[in-house]
């Protein structure tokens, strides 16, 4: 990537191949044909039917859907119903919430900077932020999303909020002059506007340098859909914990049933009495309380307007 904010405001419009009157339309739509839109890719998402399924592929939910199958199989549905409740209630509530959570993000998505204001061919034009195209001039004012990273041509007073990149808090103070330093780390390139940062404060100009995923915030979720998603500690712990008491209760059930059926005693009721053995050792509301219990953490972050995905 170019070290743009090094470069005179010249130099860079020349390599960009663009001038102060901006791009001309037709120049505009050959570009967005050969660079692509000014979008962030994204993984595929899950289905609401993916997230549902998603709900039952705990160890410990599998051995009490199975519980609840042979139960009602042997005409027992006093047994098999109070299994069934508990294990379509943690459903229930962890598909709610990772639902609300894929909702809420993509409303996020589509509010960052819907529309941009640019100048081509020397007229004021309001475009779509996807149809930003290298060489572009980005027309800024407070309350505007940055909608692609821009080399600034013009500075007035001009502020953005870049917690998003750096996690400073504070708007920075922008300028127009170059930064002949080649070390300057990110937050400090001061002639520089990133893309879904906001203008807080000003106005200025800006010619496009880096569109889409070639952006500092295209990098970024480039490295975040790389990286595989991995279990919480608490969610292996509680996996762990399933799995061992899953299968020592599976085990207690096949000695016992074993044991019955050399003693003599009728197939039916020791069958019977495993499963009972088995629903009465297996905590089945503990998917269930843990899941309530993580929501309502989960809603009082929500509260200080933190999105929790699952």
């Amino acid at each position: 990537m170019a070290e743009w904010h090094r470069i005179p405001i010249d130099e860079a419009l020349t390599r960009l191949a663009t001038s102060l009157a901006g791009l001309g339309r037709d120049e505009a739509r050959r570009r967005l044909a050969e660079c692509g839109p000014n979008e962030l890719e994204e993984q595929v998402r899950r289905t609401p039917l993916a997230m549902l399924l998603g709900q039952f592929t705990d160890f410990m939910i599998l051995v009490l859907i199975g519980a609840a199958v042979v139960a009602g199989a042997i005409g027992e549905p006093g047994d098999a119903a109070p299994i069934i409740i508990i294990v379509v209630l943690n459903a229930v509530i962890g598909f709610a919430q990772e639902y609300r959570a894929e909702r809420a993000m993509a409303a996020l998505r589509e509010m960052s900077g819907n529309y941009a204001a640019v100048l081509r061919s020397g007229e004021h034009l309001s475009v779509p932020a996807r149809e930003i195209v290298p060489g572009d001039l980005v027309l800024l004012e407070a309350g505007n999303v940055v909608p692609a990273d821009v080399r600034l041509v013009e500075a007035v007073h001009l502020k953005t909020v870049e917690a998003a990149l750096t996690g400073e808090s504070l708007p920075v103070e922008k300028l127009s002059e170059p930064l002949p330093d080649p070390n300057v780390p990110l937050g400090d390139r001061r002639n520089m506007a990133y893309k879904g940062t906001v203008v807080a404060y000003g106005r200025g100009i800006g010619v496009a340098v880096a569109t889409g995923m070639g952006t500092e915030l295209g990098r970024i979720a480039a490295m975040l859909q790389q990286e595989a998603e991995n279990k919480t500690p608490l969610q292996r712990r509680l996996a762990a914990f399933g799995k061992r008491l899953a299968l020592a209760v599976l085990a207690i059930c096949a000695v016992v049933f074993t044991l019955g059926l050399l003693r003599g005693e009728p197939l039916l009721l020791m069958l019977l009495t495993s499963i009972s053995l088995a629903v009465a050792a297996i905590p089945e509301a503990l998917p269930a309380v843990v899941t309530i219990t993580l929501a309502l953490g989960a809603r009082r972050m929500v509260r200080q307007n933190a999105l929790i995905r699952r």
